[in-house]
């Protein structure tokens, strides 16, 4: 079958809404001569007559019903396509944002994020993914916009950019009966400690931790940061994390914070993306307002080839 014209297919859902030739001229803008000669290809092309006479206008021909399903949908998908551009204006965009980050990242990244979103684009949504084994995949397929954290583990194929550098802290109660004056690394190997596992500054601390051969008296392990505060708020537990995180909740439970007495490294947390979102106008956008937001330094974004 030879290709279709697209001024056919709507020939074919004008004839079929309207059940009358001159009338489905006129909405098409077309004079009736014009739209018989267009009807007469499509009746060529599909072997059926597509349409009968019926009283004063024309019934379709179960062929034509079962072609006007399709037709449709095609016509809407060439709709979209032929209005696509590489514009966007947040103002008046409905997309979904889905960004990957750590929970730490909920409590002090995404609170600023979101209060941006809402002030410059008020329709759209956001929505806070996971960072675990499935990340790269997801960034790939479109499925997660940006992932936002120290991601070592994301290589070929995805842009990223340096936003902060990030330390270690120490969070403790700010009434500790021993630690009002400081925290001295003797202090640290004596005391007892809330250990949060998992992740990969959980990894660097561990790391540190081993090769000065400090070793933690632990007294409760976390999967996360929820309900630190209120663990430190009432015991004389002590817990080590990056600052950022640290910083917000000392903030907000009204606790107190010390340098970590061990030299754990600081480690830079990014924003990635994929190659295929690279030129995205949404996501160009998003990563602008990332980098506006939490960047210390701006430094060119570049393709991990490792």
């Amino acid at each position: 079958m030879e290709t279709i014209d697209i001024r056919l297919l709507r020939a074919l859902t004008a004839v079929y809404d309207a059940r009358h030739v001159t009338r489905a001229a006129e909405a098409l803008g077309l004079s009736q001569p014009t739209l018989s000669l267009a009807l007469g290809r499509l009746r060529r092309q599909f072997g059926d007559p597509l349409f009968v006479r019926a009283g004063r206008g024309v019934a379709p021909t179960p062929r034509a019903e079962a072609l006007i399903g399709p037709t449709r949908d095609l016509l809407r998908d060439f709709e979209r396509l032929a209005q696509s551009r590489d514009d966007f204006d947040p103002g008046t965009t409905t997309r979904v944002f889905r960004i990957a980050m750590t929970d730490a990242s909920h409590a002090t990244l995404l609170p600023r994020l979101l209060a941006r979103v809402r002030r410059d684009a008020p329709l759209a949504q956001l929505e806070a993914a996971r960072i675990d084994e499935g990340l790269a995949a997801a960034l790939e397929s479109g499925a997660v916009d940006l992932a936002i954290g120290h991601i070592p583990s994301l290589e070929r194929g995805v842009h990223q950019q340096r936003l902060f550098t990030q330390d270690f802290v120490c969070l403790i109660n700010l009434d500790h009966p021993r630690l009002r004056r400081g925290l001295t690394l003797a202090d640290y190997r004596r005391e007892a400690h809330v250990e949060i596992v998992g992740g990969a500054a959980a990894q660097l601390l561990d790391a540190a931790l081993t090769a000065q051969g400090v070793t933690r008296r632990v007294a409760l392990r976390l999967p996360g940061f929820l309900g630190l505060a209120a663990i430190i708020g009432t015991t004389d537990l002590i817990a080590t994390l990056p600052r950022q995180i640290g910083e917000t909740l000392a903030a907000s439970a009204g606790l107190a914070l010390r340098p970590c007495p061990v030299a754990a490294p600081a480690y830079d947390v990014k924003q990635h993306w994929h190659a295929r979102a690279h030129h995205d106008a949404a996501n160009r956008w998003l990563r602008q307002l990332a980098a506006e937001l939490f960047a210390q330094t701006t430094r060119r974004a570049r393709t991990a080839q490792r």
